[in-house]
């Protein structure tokens, strides 16, 4: 199964080098940049906002979604071996790994409440299409599984600063797009109707204010007012300039987003959008994942 969350063709090449991880000596003291590229099959980690090359993560087989927490720790999907691997800020050496087998995983988010792990599986890899999400109590043992109802493909999360978890995906099973919400302490995903339509779903963070909801197939970043099962945008980012953006991460008045199709990770700002500040293509082939670790 291809389970590869860009809206282009399958990446599954041979990686272009091997060897350990490696960090820049002073990389822990830096704000960092991690991304993901699913042709490489490795995480480049840059200095942020400076955008230079401090470190490569290695041993994974086709990474995509990441997410990081308070504290800096980051999370790599591994999407390949159906599993989730830890670090510790500037860390090269993994501080924890938790199995999603079974499925095929893409996205992940962290409630800032609980310290629960949630992950979007796209798909089965034994029973066909349907996906659900996975959340891990404090990001360990097993997880507890979820399915939307509007959703057979889960792509991406992201919990706001109440711990209310939102995810999208395709509605069928390759066409078609959903979106849901797990309000805090609910059992039960509701449904949630766009007055947007989204063609192909991207990323999913909380921006502060809003639910912000990736559109990889026009590159555009819709800021969404979600009132019980119902969801408004009330304003648009538009990343000029891009192809395929597939996770995008909002950190402060800035959006940094992972290229896929144009093989760049660019720094926009948000919400005005507009020509990227900024591009790395250092090590960049196939970029999927995104995510910002604060260094403390």
């Amino acid at each position: 199964m291809n389970a590869f969350i860009g809206k282009g063709a399958s990446p599954m090449v041979p990686r272009r080098d091997s060897g350990p991880s490696q960090m820049a000596p002073n990389a822990r003291s830096n704000d960092l940049l991690y991304v993901s590229d699913a042709e490489s099959n490795d995480v480049t980690v840059y200095a942020y906002p400076k955008g230079t090359l401090v470190g490569t993560l290695r041993g994974f087989s086709e990474p995509q979604g990441e997410c990081s927490d308070k504290h800096g720790n980051v999370w790599i999907v591994n999407t390949e071996t159906g599993n989730l691997i830890e670090y510790a800020h500037g860390g090269t050496t993994p501080i924890a790994i938790v199995s999603d087998t079974g499925y095929d995983p893409a996205g992940c988010a962290i409630d800032p409440t609980t310290g629960n792990l949630a992950v979007a599986n796209i798909a089965s890899t034994t029973q066909g299409n349907q996906g659900n999400v996975a959340i891990f109590a404090v990001g360990q043992g097993s997880p507890i599984y979820y399915t939307p109802a509007n959703i057979a493909r889960d792509y991406f999360c992201g919990y706001d600063a109440n711990g209310n978890l939102y995810v999208d995906g395709q509605s069928g099973p390759n066409s078609g797009f959903g979106f849901a919400e797990l309000r805090h302490g609910s059992a039960v995903f509701t449904s949630i109707t766009l007055d947007r339509n989204i063609a192909f779903p991207g990323a999913v963070q909380w921006d502060g204010r809003h639910v912000a909801i990736g559109d990889q197939s026009t590159s555009v970043i819709y800021e969404v007012k979600v009132s019980g099962s119902n969801g408004k945008v009330v304003q648009t980012t538009t990343l000029g300039d891009a192809s395929d953006v597939i996770q995008f991460w909002k950190q402060g008045l800035r959006v940094v987003a992972a290229d896929s199709g144009l093989a760049f990770v660019g720094f926009w700002k948000y919400p005005a959008g507009g020509s990227p500040t900024k591009k790395i293509t250092d090590e960049v082939f196939k970029p999927v994942g995104a995510t910002v670790s604060l260094a403390h």
